[in-house]
Order: C-alpha cells, then structure tokens, then sequence
C-alpha cells in the first residue's frame, strides 16, 4: 500500500517535470522557430530542439535510465524512412537519443495536446487520423515532401504500442513510401520501455530502455510487388536488434551509451 502511493506521489512528480521541461522548451524552441524559419526550409533547427527537449525530460525522470546501444552512424541518408517496434509512450524519449533529426509520423490527437502538440508541429512532425484512409494518403504526401527536402522520416509500422513481447504486424505504409521515393529503409529497435510507461497507465516505473540502429535497405529497384519481401526483411532486422538489447534491459546489466556517436551535422 504504502509502496503504491509513493508510486503515485512520485508519478505526479514525474508528470509535473516533463511539464515543466517542455513549456521551457516550447519558449526556446518557438524563438528558435522566429530567427530560422526564414532560411531554414527544413526545420533542422526546431526539430533538433524538440528532440532535445524530450532527451532532457528523460534524463531528469528519476524512474529512466535511457541510452543508446551499439555503434551509431552521426548521420543518415538523407532519403530515408526510418522504422522501429513500438513498446510505449515513452519510445519517443528514447530514439530521440539519436543524433540526427527526423521527422515523426504521430497520431493527431497527440497535435491536440497543448505546448507538447505545438512543439510537434515547429518540428515539422505529420500527423494522421488512425483509420482514415484520406488523413493517411495526406500524411504519406507530407513524408514523401520532407524526403524530397532531404529530411528522413520516422514511422511506426505497427501504428500502435504493442501489449506484449510480441511484434504486432506491420501495416504496409512505411513501406510503400520507401519504394515509391526510392528511399533506404533503416530498421531501428527498442527495449525495456514496455515498463517505463505501460500502455493505458499514467504511472511510471523504473526502466531501462535502449535503442539500437540496423543495417540500411535499399530499395533501389524494387516496386510495389516488393512491399511484403521488405516488411519481412524491416522485421526479421528489428526482431534481430531488439533480441540483442532484451539481456542489457531486463536484468541487471547498466544501460549502455552510445559508442562510436558523433554530434550530429
């Protein structure tokens, strides 16, 4: 009993800190947004501030120890659709760790949220209407536009936070993006924040949570016949990563940095 409501004391804490890192943010970030907007097509400036934002929020959760594993390129091709499996709510703090800027495909209802939605559109992010196919066919339109502005993109291909171990399937979308612009496709995994901030719950736990970066696809060549054989080649990739982060995340093993990372360009 006494350990469920300091759970909850500490939750409401936590809650009011991410609060309060992002309102600080949305200032920094919306000044940023006056001074660069004008030359800065790409929303580079505004996208790594909100990255951060989010790094530094997790940072200062007493419950997160989040990092990033393995050998981390600095930057990626600009053409690039990146996918990961999806544990959390959380996920988002943690492949901000990244050292590149991409902008995110997110539910429209998180665009709603005030100061965290405002944030999400300075930093150029797409949002889309679960299970309308014409909010889909105009956020696909919107990736496809930052790719040809030599911004990658980064989508969920679940659509949605999984409720266990299991990956649930890949919707085709990422995928026909991919091919259609030519695009590598660069499979990303997470660990342990499946407990950092459980589905459906507002409250925390500990967690220690890393992500790690695959190989690049190319789908140089292929056409649409080809968007099963690369969910399949996206997915065997990500199941691969993700097995290799479970021992770091589940037991007693620190969560790693990041080796091999440089500053982002």
């Amino acid at each position: 009993m006494l350990e469920a409501l300091m759970n909850a004391l500490l939750s409401i804490w936590t809650w009011i800190e991410i609060g309060l890192v992002a309102l600080s943010g949305f200032f920094v970030q919306l000044a940023l947004a006056i001074v660069t907007w004008p030359f800065d097509r790409r929303r580079y400036v505004t996208g790594r501030c909100f990255r951060l934002v989010g790094v530094t929020a997790a940072k200062l959760t007493p419950y997160w120890r989040f990092g990033v594993h393995g050998a981390v390129p600095a930057r990626v091709a600009p053409n690039t659709v990146c996918v990961s499996n999806h544990e959390s709510n959380a996920d988002p703090f943690l492949i901000s760790h990244l050292p590149w800027e991409m902008k995110w495909l997110g539910k429209a209802s998180l665009f709603k949220i005030p100061v965290v939605g405002w944030m999400m559109w300075m930093a150029g992010d797409i949002p889309v209407h679960r299970g309308d196919r014409d909010s889909a066919t105009g956020a696909m339109a919107r990736c496809r536009e930052w790719l040809a502005k030599g911004m990658p993109v980064m989508i969920f291909p679940e659509g949605t936070r999984s409720k266990t171990d299991e990956l649930l399937p890949f919707k085709d979308g990422a995928f026909r993006l991919a091919i259609e612009a030519q695009a590598d496709v660069l499979p990303l995994a997470v660990s342990g924040t499946r407990r950092a901030l459980p589905k459906h719950s507002w409250r925390f736990a500990t967690s220690r949570g890393l992500v790690t970066v695959g190989t690049p696809i190319s789908t140089k060549g292929m056409t649409l016949a080809d968007v099963e054989r690369l969910k399949e080649m996206a997915r065997t990739q990500i199941l691969a990563l993700r097995a290799g982060l479970m021992p770091h995340t589940s037991g007693g093993a620190p969560a790693s940095e990041s080796s091999g990372a440089a500053p982002a360009a």
